[in-house]
């Protein structure tokens, strides 16, 4: 582990010497991730990607690789879709997830590694670091932070950092 790893523990998430609250799946911590369980999965998981809603943070404000989220950006959570746990544009027929969201849990997204290229069926999709509803609110399996947390860590945060998540 290095200081640029996000660390999980029962405490919260672990970054550059500072510790921040988090939340995970409303059922734990599991290594033995499926579609639709409300869980975290366990691992090392990379970043792979940054996206952001333009029209509510500033590009000025995060690391040149954020992408921005536009309105017809989708997540496929369809496990038998060839585009699986990817991102898609509307429109979009099979089982989605708008990123371009009313509400601001998608403002700003850390994109993980978990079941990439190839993506394998029913194994878990969109494994995100994004912003919480509340404290103490779970997630569908993602790791929440409030929205200044999640803006210092991206901020300070590398592509190919690690985020460790142990049972």
């Amino acid at each position: 582990m290095t200081p640029d790893d996000l660390v999980l523990t029962r405490f919260g998430v672990r970054f550059k010497g500072r510790l921040f609250p988090a939340t995970i799946g409303r059922h734990g911590i599991t290594r033995h991730k499926r579609e639709g369980d409300c869980a975290t999965p366990s691992g090392i998981h990379t970043v792979i990607g940054m996206m952001f809603r333009p029209d509510r943070i500033a590009a000025s404000r995060l690391p040149g690789w954020a992408v921005p989220i536009g309105p017809q950006d989708l997540w496929c959570d369809a496990p038998d879709h060839p585009d699986y746990n990817r991102l898609v544009h509307a429109p979009f027929h099979a089982s989605h997830e708008r990123m371009h969201r009313a509400d601001p849990l998608y403002d700003l997204v850390l994109l993980t590694d978990w079941n990439v290229g190839p993506s394998l069926p029913h194994k878990g999709s969109a494994i995100f670091l994004h912003q919480m509803r509340r404290p103490g609110y779970p997630t569908a399996g993602c790791v929440a932070f409030s929205r200044p947390h999640l803006l210092w860590i991206a901020r300070r945060l590398h592509l190919g950092a690690k985020l460790i998540v142990r049972p």
